[in-house]
């Protein structure tokens, strides 16, 4: 068949008025193809919800474990302050203490003197014993290993051999500890 034949069998078709069945198809046709990009439209916005979706989720879990952290926190500070909250108030004693170990240490010779240092030991002993209720002890410091964590050297001698070295020879003020803290470190001599 010539170029020139076909042609005018093409223009011939094409200019044939359109049946209805002929419409109905061109109709079926251009909905299809609206119906594709419709299609990819709607795949395109689906996907852009369902990383905004995730990406919310992720906040939301983000923002409960932040929440949670910061209820673990509160709960943490606030035992660490039930469980220390007399420290304070042990601090404020100790220097008492001490005094009335020196009123101790002073030697008598009267009969009113000893019957005043008698009540002035009953008054430590009642405040030592009172101190070990709430969780307050003495710091072991004489003739142990120093350890800076617990003892605070104000002095240091020569040892007098090498077995004494780094150990404490004297306690010039006792330390306390409240429960596992310290709260006074013992003030020592130590060997060097």
């Amino acid at each position: 068949m010539s170029k020139e034949k076909q042609t005018n069998e093409k223009d011939f078709i094409e200019n044939q008025p359109a049946t209805d069945e002929t419409k109905d198809f061109e109709a079926q046709v251009d909905d299809q193809q609206a119906s594709e990009s419709e299609k990819d439209k709607i795949k395109s916005e689906l996907t852009r919800v369902q990383e905004q979706n995730k990406d919310l989720e992720d906040k939301y879990l983000r923002s409960q474990a932040e929440m949670q952290n910061m209820q673990n926190r509160y709960n943490n500070e606030r035992a660490q302050l039930i469980k220390y909250e007399s420290q304070s108030l042990a601090k404020d004693i100790l220097p008492a203490m001490d005094n009335l170990e020196r009123a101790l240490a002073i030697e008598v010779d009267d009969e009113a003197s000893k019957q005043l240092k008698k009540g002035v030991q009953m008054t430590l002993d009642s405040l030592i014993k009172a101190m070990k209720d709430h969780g307050i002890s003495e710091i072991d410091a004489e003739g142990v290993e120093f350890d800076p964590n617990l003892h605070q050297a104000v002095q240091t001698v020569t040892a007098e051999n090498n077995e004494q070295k780094n150990y404490i020879v004297q306690v010039l003020q006792k330390g306390y500890l409240y429960k596992d803290r310290t709260l006074r470190p013992a003030m020592v001599v130590v060997a060097q």
